[in-house]
């Protein structure tokens, strides 16, 4: 398998290079890669707030180079907000993104100055309004379309737009101040048309809102969606640029409210390569004709997106390019689990010349793969992060 297109031979060498005396697994992450994604994401939406989903990848070094940048920060928990806290990061600059979250919790955030909150149901407002009052709020709710997405975020998150309606009109009556809608389309979403969709149903609550209770809403987030390069193809950036932007324009016209974007994968994703070590090959039977290869990360330790085999990554070994013929292979991790297989449906092809002790390189793995990582399932660390040099 040849390499993505997107590395730079400069930073596959300093991969090679780190991989000759670091102990595997671990992610060697690049982050000129992350700060020309957030460039490229900030020069495409220039009317638009980033907003980094920590969650992607909590690197210290990737939330201080992204605050840099000027980025603001959507934070999940208490356990993030410390994380970043350390940074003297702008409590404006945050949102609470997490419909999910402890009475406690909100207070917190609440107390270290953050006035922007997310929700989807009564009593989670209910909770913002006693421990947050006078917030702003901003109401998810639920896409069609996951179905484009290569990790569906629907069901889970969100209310339909009648309960959105009704949340809006009570976070005014409880002195919250409803100040937007956001949603999800998916995270990998390859089909751009779901923002069409999603945009266009906000529209619809943005005007019953206006009209009818005499609330303007100020502000769409549109969460993430936008892809790392994986296996499967996806579109250029500039052209869910444009499209999503034409999208807002027709239904928005001159009066597109203020957008947030949420971006996390496209980030990130592209910024890490995940470096494992060939651990064990075997046969199951003398007369098996798929070799089972193991490495030294699997699903616990990083790789839990192989889940269901719905994000391919690209890979390489140090035997690719020898002359060896390839032949497909059941790719699996290295736990006392029989889930821990990564990839036996669609098979990767391997070198047959492959060893016990042979590299593995997983490219695009910067996204949810260490924030993913087990801490100690059958006793193994979680996944080590080295931040190759700059320049």
């Amino acid at each position: 398998m040849s390499l993505p297109d997107y590395l730079q031979p400069e930073t596959w060498r300093k991969v090679q290079k780190m991989a000759e005396d670091t102990p595997t697994p671990f992610l060697a992450l690049d982050l000129d890669n992350i700060e020309q994604k957030y460039q490229q994401l900030v020069a495409g939406f220039d009317y638009a707030k980033v907003y980094y989903a920590v969650k992607a990848n909590p690197a210290d070094e990737v939330v201080e180079l992204l605050a840099e940048q000027g980025s603001s920060f959507d934070v999940a928990s208490v356990y993030e907000l410390e994380k970043i806290r350390k940074f003297n990061i702008d409590p404006e600059r945050i949102s609470f993104g997490n419909t999910i979250k402890k009475r406690s919790d909100i207070k917190a955030f609440y107390e270290y100055g953050v006035r922007l909150y997310a929700t989807d149901s009564e009593q989670d407002l209910r909770n913002i309004a006693d421990n947050a009052p006078g917030s702003k709020i901003y109401i998810r709710v639920l896409t069609e379309g996951s179905e484009g997405a290569d990790w569906p975020l629907s069901r889970k998150f969100g209310c339909n737009p009648e309960m959105a309606y009704e949340l809006a009109v009570l976070a005014r009556d409880l002195g919250l101040e409803p100040y937007g809608i956001s949603f999800h389309v998916g995270s990998q979403q390859r089909d751009i048309d779901v923002w069409d969709g999603a945009i266009a149903k906000v529209k619809v609550i943005f005007d019953r809102l206006m009209q009818e209770q005499q609330i303007k809403l100020k502000m769409i987030n549109m969460g993430g969606g936008f892809p790392a390069n994986y296996l499967q193809k996806t579109n250029e950036f500039k052209t869910y640029v444009e499209e999503i932007t034409r999208f807002l324009q027709e239904d928005f016209g001159d009066d597109i409210p203020e957008i947030i974007l949420e971006p996390g994968r496209s980030l990130v994703g592209d910024a890490g390569v995940l470096v494992s070590e060939v651990v064990l090959i075997a046969r199951k039977s003398s007369t098996a004709l798929e070799r089972w290869v193991f490495t030294d990360v699997g699903k616990f330790s990083g790789l839990i997106e192989t889940l269901d085999e719905a994000i391919k990554y690209p890979l390489t070994t140090d035997r690719h390019g020898d002359g060896s013929e390839t032949e497909e292979v059941i790719l699996a991790g290295p736990t006392c689990d029989s889930v821990d297989i990564m990839y036996e449906h669609h098979r990767y092809k391997l070198p047959l010349s492959l060893e016990m002790g042979d590299r593995v390189y997983w490219f695009s793995t910067g996204a949810y793969t260490t924030s993913y990582s087990s801490i100690e399932f059958n006793g193994f660390p979680p996944l080590a992060t080295y931040v190759l040099p700059r320049g």
